[in-house]
């Protein structure tokens, strides 16, 4: 399985729908919308079915890095 997003792509962190956020979803909200950079990307396999995506994005002008979901993230 490929990464949905390259490094170097610029991407916009997508608000977090749940209703009941976690402790991790309310950090993230606060980049709700705005745009960055994939800096570099992991991937885990929690099972021989499943490979799940975590991105490290360069976020804003003060290029602060936030890791992301594939899921909360949207091409730029």
């Amino acid at each position: 399985m490929e990464p949905k997003y390259k490094i170097g792509q610029r991407v916009i962190a997508k608000p977090v729908k749940s209703r009941t956020l976690s402790a991790r979803d309310s950090g993230i909200e606060q980049y709700a919308g705005q745009s960055g950079i994939v800096a570099d990307y992991y991937w885990i396999r929690p099972d021989a079915s499943e490979v799940f995506f975590i991105y490290t994005v360069k976020m804003g002008d003060g290029q602060e890095e936030v890791v992301l979901y594939e899921d909360e993230m949207q091409a730029d």
